[in-house]
């Protein structure tokens, strides 16, 4: 037997069944399927997010499906095709000042001029220096993705990661790098689940309270194949303390669950490792004679300058804090590259533990996940070592290492059966050209900063005097 992870009210905020549910890795493919739901819509269209740029095409290079080929026009195109259509779309309301540095008109400003049933708001519901991180799109109730995936500038790009693509270029036409990401789509009570989850950030955001969507027919994408069926879905949420709404942490209950929990390997991918709470939890395993093998998959840098002192200051110390703690030899940090060596974005949020969990979400190993910034992310969990919902968590586990490493897929699955080590497959795979690269002493020699673990840059929670603090450096 399994010793349970997803636990409702603790490590979770429930379980849902659904029919279908499929990972899908990088924008690509996410752009286009999201677009195929769209278009299958028929009463409610709900985008909840971080950030949405409406100038963004759903594809790139070569549309396929009808409509318009930029979100923007898709969104004022479908209710005028369909009359009983309504759209909401709620921004952070950061995010959407900052577009306009992108050239892009902020949403507040687009609805002075749109369709009655299109609503585009910005979310401000939440403390100051706060952010509204979740990525949640739910067509009709009936399907719903939920990950790490943006739908806005510089995040469309294919699993081969081109040193150089063509259609990889902002708005404007400037190129951007290669980036890779992952989401997911579920449909049934999952779906409708996250649907009630989005109205409640509508309401929270906006006052308005939305009725839940009723009479609909099921909605999935053609030619995006189910990763498993028939699945109990558990959703797990970070809500900061705000007004009357009490601090929610079941994603970071979640992640103590599953790294105390884990029998023998840990796959790990994310944006920060800027944790100390995490990071000291992932140590104390590593130490143990017993414990895990523990890979992490995470960017050469955090993006972005403020980020790279913040981040990259906390990850070099939570780097050494864990090598110094791997005594018995089963820990590895890497970065992937292209085939000209050009590192990829990691932006992806996953975990898999041994043959028994899945999670993928907006949160990533850094503090603000834990407790200051929304957060949603998505779990299964196996009833049985390696059963099919195992095997799936499994076989994303060796999908992603063989993107990054640059193999076939089965090589992966081949030397990780029967209790292959993972660590042991990744240093025989890679090597020179598209590969990973491991992150060692050497590799973050210069990164510290005086921003690096600060309460002021990554903030577990939010203390009273924060917002004050925050207002004084934004005023400079």
């Amino acid at each position: 037997m399994v010793d349970r992870v997803l636990e409702p009210g603790k490590t979770c905020w429930r379980t849902e069944s659904a029919a279908n549910l499929t990972s899908i890795v990088d924008a690509a493919t996410y752009f286009r399927h999201v677009k195929s739901a769209m278009l299958d819509a028929k009463k409610r269209i709900m985008l909840i997010g971080w950030d949405f740029d409406t100038r963004i095409k759903f594809e790139p290079n070569g549309k396929t499906l009808e409509g318009p080929n930029k979100l923007g026009a898709l969104l004022k195109w479908l209710p005028e095709r369909r009359p009983d259509l309504e759209i909401y779309l709620l921004k952070w309301n950061i995010g959407a000042f900052s577009a306009l540095g992108r050239g892009m008109t902020p949403v507040f400003v687009l609805d002075w001029f749109t369709d009655s049933r299109l609503h585009l708001e910005i979310d401000g519901a939440h403390p100051v220096g706060a952010a509204h991180h979740q990525k949640i799109i739910v067509v009709d109730d009936t399907i719903a993705f939920c990950g790490g995936i943006d739908m806005t500038v510089d995040r469309w790009d294919t699993s081969d990661h081109a040193d150089r693509s063509r259609y990889r270029r902002e708005p404007s036409g400037k190129r951007y790098g290669p980036w890779h990401d992952v989401t997911t789509a579920v449909d049934g009570e999952a779906a409708r689940a996250l649907g009630e989850l989005a109205r409640a950030r509508w309401k929270a955001a906006t006052g308005v309270e939305l009725e839940p969507v009723d009479g609909t027919d099921p909605i999935w994408p053609d030619g995006l194949e189910p990763t498993v069926r028939d699945v109990d879905v558990s959703i797990a949420r970070t809500l900061p303390k705000y007004g009357d709404q009490e601090g929610v942490h079941e994603i970071e209950s979640l992640y103590l669950a599953i790294i105390e929990k884990t029998r023998h390997t840990l796959y790990l991918e994310s944006q920060y490792l800027a944790s100390r709470t995490l990071a000291e939890a992932l140590a104390a395993r590593l130490q143990e004679p017993d414990g895990p093998e523990i890979v992490l998959v995470i960017p050469r840098n955090a993006d972005g300058w403020l980020e790279q002192k913040a981040m990259d200051g906390a990850r070099r110390a939570l780097l050494h804090l864990l090598w110094n703690a791997d005594v018995h030899g089963r820990f590895g940090a890497y970065y992937p590259v292209t085939e000209g060596g050009k590192p990829i974005y990691v932006h992806a949020k996953v975990v898999v533990m041994d043959e028994n969990l899945l999670r993928i979400g907006s949160s990533n190993l850094n503090n603000r996940s834990m407790g200051f910034d929304t957060e949603c992310d998505l779990a299964i969990e196996a009833a049985e070592p390696g059963d099919r919902v195992g095997r799936a968590a499994v076989d994303l586990r060796n999908t992603l290492l063989a993107e990054h490493l640059g193999v076939d897929v089965a090589q992966i699955a081949e030397a990780t059966a029967n209790g292959g080590s993972l660590l042991a497959a990744v240093e025989r795979f890679r090597g020179p050209g598209r590969s990973l690269r491991p992150f060692e002493p050497g590799t973050v020699d210069g990164e510290d900063s005086v921003l690096a673990e600060s309460s002021l840059a990554d903030p577990e929670r939010a203390p009273d005097s924060l917002g004050r603090r925050l207002q004084r450096v934004l005023a400079g």
